[in-house]
């Protein structure tokens, strides 16, 4: 598709705020060494090969004192402290950051996990594509392979509840694409209760009653959260090299 003045653009927005307490490490989780560097190198370099992304944007926390390797840093990917307390608050910042720098309103923001290190150039390219002319945007989630059951607590001990019917159950990833004004108009929204209920970006266009589009995507890409998660990353990119 050849770029014209009016053609929107695309953009990565990655989250790097957190700190990943869940995963045990004394650092974020994001700047845990996985294969020879920090995770979130190994996802913004999948990104940065992604052809159709004019840029990405890393929105850091104001203390963020971690020391960015330059030689593998993509050059046109920049870095912003302006990160939350929570995700969504990041990302609306992120969002802010990108309008007043200049970026259009109708060009497409992807939003993918620094944690979400497996994620490969392919798969978001499908996304690209899959969701470049849809009128709301889209998202990479997996059908959810496994039996589902609800649970209830009988004193303290979690037991089966029910069965959940799993046929229309899809896990969600990331990336996250829409429209870089309609998506940042949606958690402005939402940031009027504190972005309760807010749980990725596709939540915040559904809570506006659009339906964005379900772009099925990989079991490896998984958001490394937990210790032995890390080993399983380390595992998949050594085995790409």
């Amino acid at each position: 598709m050849p770029i014209t003045p009016e053609t929107p653009r695309f953009h990565a927005l990655v989250p790097c705020a957190g700190t990943g307490s869940r995963a045990g490490t004394a650092q974020p989780k994001q700047y845990q060494t996985v294969a020879g560097q920090a995770m979130v190198m190994h996802t913004l370099q999948a990104l940065a090969r992604v052809p159709q992304l004019a840029s990405g944007w890393v929105i850091l926390s104001p203390g963020d004192s971690f020391a960015w390797p330059q030689d593998a840093w993509p050059a046109h990917f920049r870095r912003e402290a302006c990160g939350g307390a929570t995700r969504a608050e990041s990302v609306f910042n992120g969002l802010s950051a990108m309008l007043h720098a200049g970026v259009a309103a109708d060009d497409w923001v992807l939003v993918h996990d620094a944690a979400r290190c497996l994620i490969t150039p392919e798969a978001v390219s499908d996304l690209v594509e899959a969701c470049r002319d849809d009128p709301v945007g889209g998202l990479l989630a997996l059908p959810l392979p496994d039996t589902l059951k609800s649970h209830t607590l009988d004193g303290g001990t979690a037991r089966v509840a029910s069965t959940v019917p799993r046929e229309d159950k899809w896990l969600a990833q990331t990336p996250q694409m829409f429209r870089l004004g309609a998506l940042h108009a949606a958690l402005k929204d939402a940031a009027a209760t504190g972005f309760a209920g807010i749980t990725d970006e596709a939540s915040a266009m559904e809570r506006l009653g659009l339906s964005p589009r379900l772009v099925p995507g990989s079991a490896q890409n998984l958001k490394v959260t937990y210790p032995a998660d890390f080993a399983f990353a380390e595992a998949v990119l050594k085995g790409r090299t």
